[in-house]
């Protein structure tokens, strides 16, 4: 793996070399945009407005606009020495439960793993105390073109570091929860239920939207039409539904 950010990950005075990796990759099938009338592909190409015309790559960088309305031009040694600390660093400021970090915050993950002999025992012992206290520590870090929050947790000896959205991101759901009501024997039930289906293996569950499109565009090669699956349908009587998912559960019916 193609090590994306090298520093140190610091608690008080401990620092520990890393580099980090991605985390996770993205399989699922690529389509292009084309033009529908003919399947043509779509180009999107990069036009100066000053000049009328498309530049090359080498030619393309960052801009931020002054308040007086001029452009400032920022290279990438320009962001690569900004005077900002956790450009090289992930600075850990404090340890909490993990059921204390709002799941919605969660963003991109990185395996970070040691960066050179010296950074061997330091690792290790983050990695260990991690796992034996079950605390994850709350950092910041800045990679890429934004710093971010992040958490720190052991995953299988290996210290991984989640990317955090900002609290500030996060959108307000409104009126969006029920205010119908519930009876104590349907809890009950929903309750059974639940623990009928208590025990998934993650790992068993596979991706099958390239499975189901590549259906749909061998259908569409042969001129042929594909089915569908059944929409569920609300259940007109709540505890008739729940009583009959029991009872299928418990044949092993799924």
């Amino acid at each position: 793996m193609r090590a994306l950010w090298t520093g140190h990950v610091t608690c008080g005075l401990v620092s520990v070399p890393v580099r980090l990796y991605a985390a996770t990759e993205d399989p699922r099938p690529r389509m292009h945009q084309v033009h529908t009338v003919d399947g043509s592909r779509i180009r999107h190409r990069r036009v100066c407005e000053a000049e009328a015309r498309e530049v090359s790559e080498a030619e393309i960088g960052r801009g931020w606009e002054a308040p007086d309305g001029r452009m400032v031009i920022l290279r990438d040694e320009d962001l690569d020495h900004l005077p900002l600390a956790t450009r090289k660093t992930v600075e850990i400021m404090g340890f909490v439960g993990e059921q204390d970090v709002d799941p919605l915050l969660y963003d991109r993950s990185y395996f970070a793993g040691p960066d050179g002999p010296v950074a061997q025992r330091p690792y290790a012992l983050l990695v260990e105390v991690l796992a034996r206290t079950g605390r994850v520590g709350i950092a910041k870090f800045a990679v890429r073109t934004r710093e971010r929050l992040a958490v720190l947790r052991p995953r299988r000896g290996i210290l991984v570091v989640h990317a955090l959205r900002w609290p500030q991101e996060l959108r307000e759901p409104g009126d969006l929860a029920s205010s119908a009501p519930v009876t104590e024997r349907e809890l009950e039930l929903a309750e059974m239920l639940i623990g009928q289906l208590t025990g998934v293996d993650i790992a068993d569950v596979h991706d099958e939207y390239g499975a189901a499109l590549e259906q749909v565009v061998t259908a569409k090669l042969e001129g042929l039409g594909w089915a569908e699956p059944p929409e569920p349908q609300p259940a007109v009587d709540l505890m008739q539904a729940l009583e009959d998912s029991i009872r299928q559960t418990r044949h092993g019916e799924q």
